[in-house]
């Protein structure tokens, strides 16, 4: 067989490979909790609804099915619950890369437990994913193994746990616990179908916030994130240490309203991080991120863009106003 070497990629992720992430990744992960982990939702106390569109390894000048650039356009919504003690959220995203395109909304529930000076959430999602292929240039376009135009959608679920308080934070998620498998039809007259397996996926996310003056917070941040492979009874599920990969950085706040970092991706990049609140109590945030991409360039390309808009609902209040108390009518 002989197609192109997107193609080919593709089809080797179909076979079941989890030496590349399948799910998009975000430099601005260090705000956005509610893509990450079902369990953030709800846990900050008030709403949030966040925006990042990403454009991963810009002008990337492969000439085979339609380039090869990742572009990625994420919403998020994250809203407490007062009456359950919880919140609900939403994530929804659109992937594209190369021939290859997903849709996935997932709708998430977490239950809010008091944990010292924080709360500890505990939560669960339902996922909905859309995948479809398009036309690949096989110089046989009679491949059997080859999919055209096809499409095929399934249902999954994950669940996590988060911690949040004035200082810390951190999150442990587990997505795609079905390992749902998609088919495609091929191009070819014999009717098979190649298969895409949605392996599971492990996030784990933390963050710290140091005061390094009264106006200036500064927040180191790391995330690891694992594609798992084959069954939760196989011996080697978490073996392989290329499934593995990591990310560290630091951002600095001053006085909640302009913030600066940077943030090293694992034999990926180096990446420099922008943002400005404003509006009132600083609840509109917008924020810009570049990565350079410092390896493998041959296969990849010189930079990556994201530009994140978030609004930060009022925190909710009282439905009645408290009595006023006066010593006139105490008796």
């Amino acid at each position: 067989m002989k197609v192109t070497l997107l193609a080919t990629l593709l089809l080797s992720a179909a076979a079941g490979t989890a030496l590349a992430q399948q799910q998009p990744q975000f430099t601005h992960y260090g705000l956005n909790g509610m893509y990450l982990n079902p369990a953030y939702a709800g846990i900050k106390g008030q709403g949030e609804v966040s925006l990042i569109g990403r454009y991963q390894y810009l002008n990337y000048s492969g000439t085979f099915d339609g380039g090869g650039s990742p572009r990625t356009g994420l919403v998020t919504v994250s809203l407490p619950v007062l009456a359950l003690n919880g919140g609900v959220g939403l994530a929804v995203y659109y992937d594209q890369v190369g021939q290859s395109k997903m849709t996935n909304a997932a709708l998430s529930y977490s239950q809010h437990i008091k944990l010292g000076s924080g709360k500890l959430g505990v939560g669960i999602q339902g996922i909905y994913t859309y995948l479809s292929k398009g036309t690949y240039n096989a110089i046989d376009p009679e491949d059997i193994n080859v999919p055209k135009d096809a499409s095929d959608s399934k249902f999954d679920a994950g669940a996590g746990v988060w911690y949040e308080s004035p200082k810390l934070y951190a999150g442990l998620s587990l997505n795609n616990l079905a390992r749902s498998e998609y088919s495609f039809k091929s191009a070819g007259t014999k009717g098979t179908a190649s298969k895409y397996l949605a392996e599971n996926h492990a996030y784990f996310t933390a963050g710290y916030n140091i005061d390094a003056t009264s106006s200036v917070v500064v927040t180191p941040m790391v995330l690891v994130k694992a594609v798992l492979p084959g069954k939760f009874s196989s011996t080697s599920k978490f073996d392989n240490a290329k499934n593995y990969s990591f990310e560290g950085g630091v951002r600095a706040t001053i006085d909640d309203k302009y913030w600066a970092g940077v943030n090293y991706r694992h034999q990926e990049s180096f990446s420099g991080l922008l943002g400005l609140s404003f509006a009132k109590d600083n609840a509109m945030r917008v924020g810009y991120a570049f990565d350079f991409i410092a390896f493998n360039q041959d296969a990849r390309a010189f930079s990556s863009h994201e530009i994140m808009l978030s609004y930060r609902l009022p925190k909710p209040g009282l439905a009645t106003r408290p009595a006023i108390r006066t010593p006139r009518y105490s008796f």
